[in-house]
């Protein structure tokens, strides 16, 4: 067999010692879904992932940045190696919604807070006992129990004895009303939403506690100021009918 010159076979030798280190490579890579000890950048691309899900772990964090914004759209991850959470960016640089304490507390409770436009809270959970922390929300204050001193008719047709006007933010309300009637009369009570009836009719002294669809079209009433009258009407010869409200509320559908 002839002798090969010496430079090619130095040439196969380092060949082949690539070839391996490559293999080598090739089968210890780490998954192409997992980031590890670092952060991933996505700039003005898309980053997609098929059958699967994209694993941020040991301390690493995504942020999601557009050229020339001061701060990330969104930041998912870790702030200084122990708390982990979310935080939501408008293109001003202003917050809009986060999931964090701020104390760098592993483990604890985390309130999920979102901003107005001027970085003031305007919603959050209470993470101490559950429940809505903000915004504080209206109740209604006790009301007199005499219903003689109340909304009233002694009409023997149908009468508004109260009125309200409200913003419609949810497809359906909850009225609870306390009713009745003076001595030896009958009567009833209703309530109207923008003129048609709501709810059913019930007769005094029973009380009026009805759950129902503010409107059947809630598109056409949705943000807009609806009017709420409640009706009394006398039944009987004479006498009195009496209604007092002593709850309301919006419900989800």
């Amino acid at each position: 067999m002839p002798q090969l010159p010496e430079d090619i076979i130095d040439r196969l030798t380092q060949m082949e010692r690539r070839i391996q280190q490559l293999s080598t490579a090739v089968n210890n890579r780490p998954a192409l879904n997992q980031v590890t000890n670092g952060s991933v950048h996505v700039n003005g691309g898309v980053l997609e992932v098929s059958n699967g899900a994209v694993e941020i772990v040991d301390g690493a964090s995504l942020l999601v940045q557009g050229p020339n914004l001061p701060a990330p759209t969104l930041r998912v991850g870790t702030w200084d190696g122990s708390e982990y959470g979310m935080e939501i960016h408008r293109q001003t640089g202003s917050l809009a919604m986060t999931l964090y304490n701020g104390d760098g507390t592993s483990g604890s409770k985390q309130p999920l807070r979102i901003y107005d436009s001027a970085n003031r809270e305007i919603i959050s959970d209470d993470i101490t006992t559950g429940g809505l922390a903000r915004p504080w929300m209206v109740m209604v204050p006790p009301q007199d129990v005499a219903l003689s001193r109340g909304p009233q008719t002694t009409s023997t047709s149908w009468t508004t004895i109260a009125m309200s006007y409200n913003t419609v933010w949810q497809p359906k309300m909850r009225l609870r009303m306390t009713t009745g009637v003076s001595s030896g009369a009958a009567g009833q009570i209703r309530v109207l939403v923008n003129g048609t009836q709501w709810g059913t009719t019930v007769t005094a002294p029973t009380e009026f506690d009805q759950t129902a669809l503010i409107s059947a079209d809630f598109a056409s009433v949705y943000t807009s100021t609806v009017k709420i009258e409640v009706q009394g009407i006398v039944t009987s010869a004479s006498g009195t009918v009496y209604a007092t409200p002593t709850l309301m509320h919006g419900r989800q559908s």
